[in-house]
C-alpha cells in the first residue's frame, strides 16, 4: 500500500508539474517551394502559462542564412509573444535550420525548425 501511494503522488506531481511553462504553438514550419533570393519568414507564437514572467535569454540560429527576431520584453503569466525566423533562400535546394531558444531561468532550451526548398526563379 505504501508503494501504492507513493505511485499515485509521483504520477500526480508529474502530471501537475510537469507542464512545461511555455508553449509553442508549432516549433517546426515548412515552408514547401519558395524562390532563390526571395526571404521567406515564419511567425512561431507562444504563450507563458507559468506564474512569473519569462523573458528570452538567446535565440540562435545554426547558421548565418537563418535569422530569429524577438521582443527582449517580459512576458507575463497568460501572454503570448512571438519569433519571427527568416530564411534568406540564397542557396536552390532543400533546407533544414534550426532556432535554439533559451529562456531565462529554464533548464532546456526549445528547438524551432523550417524546412523547405529553394528553386530557382522562372
Amino acid at each position: 500500500m505504501k508503494y501504492f501511494s507513493l505511485v499515485i503522488c509521483l504520477f500526480l506531481g508529474m502530471h501537475l508539474f510537469g507542464q512545461p511553462p511555455i508553449q509553442f504553438k508549432e516549433v517546426k514550419h515548412n515552408f514547401g517551394k519558395i524562390k532563390k533570393n526571395v526571404p521567406a519568414t515564419y511567425i512561431f507564437s507562444f504563450s507563458n502559462s507559468s506564474p512569473k514572467p519569462v523573458i528570452i535569454e538567446s535565440a540562435v540560429a545554426e547558421c548565418g542564412c537563418t535569422t530569429p527576431v524577438y521582443d527582449n520584453k517580459p512576458i507575463l503569466k497568460g501572454k503570448t509573444s512571438d519569433i519571427k525566423v527568416t530564411y534568406n533562400a540564397a542557396t536552390p535546394g532543400a533546407f533544414t535550420k534550426k532556432v535554439t531558444v533559451k529562456f531565462a531561468n529554464q533548464a532546456q532550451p526549445y528547438i524551432l525548425t523550417i524546412e523547405g526548398e529553394v528553386v530557382n526563379k522562372k
